[in-house]
């Protein structure tokens, strides 16, 4: 995805649903939030299943990867009722996804014991745009089965963080960042100020705007949704997703997620990504991994 250049240290704004209240978390079923409405499926026959693709969640050439996966990520949900939980998604972004109506075939491959697996397909007329394979299972089995050596990001607090503030005259083409917020480590912005730094690594505090709590489905979206790390090497642009997996390891805790985007190695024209997303209990709560194509 493209993020467009950041601002200085904001203070809090309070995030609020329908009515005035923060609406709560969600298992895939009401729809309460922004997110939930723009992720929204409709049965329309055995294994098939329809989505009006918002255009708030586009960026540079598209839709967002993280917008759509989530997407898809419902309907291999409701086909597999009794697993509702994404645990490993593997997906290939195949052309530039846009608004409007889609389908989702899912055609589930095993449906047994604690995990189901399903492949499934969003296409906008004839032509594939995301082809899909997800292994479902229910997070709250073994969930005290907690052995990391991991550590969470290092981050100051949210209001000394730096917060995304895109120039509102390019309005739609980056109608994305107004679906959350994210404030970056102070120490990992200098590509918006001209002077990046080439670490391959991104940090920044991570929530959706208008008060929806993070659960399994949405850290699909969360993955995918920092800027590139690329602009730490100067490299500015939106950059195409090729490929990316994810790995849910536990339901999150309610509050600020901490996220880590990180690039090692450049080559061919792409890069890889690594992410890590940590919740307000410091356990890591998903990881991924992505190849995209260097920005144009």
């Amino acid at each position: 995805m493209l993020l467009l250049p950041v601002g200085g240290t904001v203070a809090h704004r309070p995030r609020r649903g329908a009515g005035g209240r923060a609406p709560r978390p969600t298992r895939y079923g009401p729809i309460v939030s922004v997110f939930d409405t723009a992720t929204a499926v409709t049965a329309a026959g055995p294994g098939r299943w329809t989505a009006d693709l918002s255009e708030g969640w586009a960026i540079g050439g598209g839709l967002n990867g993280g917008y759509l996966l989530a997407t898809v990520g419902r309907a291999v949900a409701a086909a597999l009722p009794a697993k509702p939980d994404p645990l490993a998604v593997g997906a290939h972004y195949l052309s530039a996804t846009r608004p409007g109506p889609a389908e989702i075939d899912v055609a589930v491959l095993r449906d047994g014991g604690s995990v189901g697996t399903a492949r499934a397909e969003l296409r906008q007329g004839d032509t594939a745009r995301i082809a899909v394979l997800a292994t479902y299972g229910d997070l709250d089995r073994g969930r005290d089965d907690v052995r990391t050596t991991a550590t969470p990001p290092a981050l100051p607090p949210p209001e000394d963080c730096v917060a995304n503030e895109p120039p509102p005259a390019l309005g739609d083409a980056v109608s994305l960042l107004g679906r959350f917020e994210m404030r970056f480590h102070p120490d990992h912005v200098g590509w918006a100020r001209g002077r990046p730094d080439g670490s391959g690594v991104l940090t920044a505090w991570f929530r959706l705007e208008d008060g929806r709590e993070p659960d399994p489905l949405s850290l699909l979206l969360v993955v995918d949704a920092l800027p590139p790390v690329t602009f730490t090497h100067g490299l500015m642009g939106w950059a195409p997703t090729l490929e990316l997996t994810a790995h849910v390891r536990a339901r999150p805790a309610p509050g600020w997620l901490r996220v880590t985007h990180a690039t090692r190695n450049i080559a061919g024209g792409m890069f890889e990504e690594d992410c890590e997303v940590w919740d307000s209990a410091d356990r890591l709560v998903a990881q991924s991994r992505q190849l995209a194509r260097l920005p144009r």
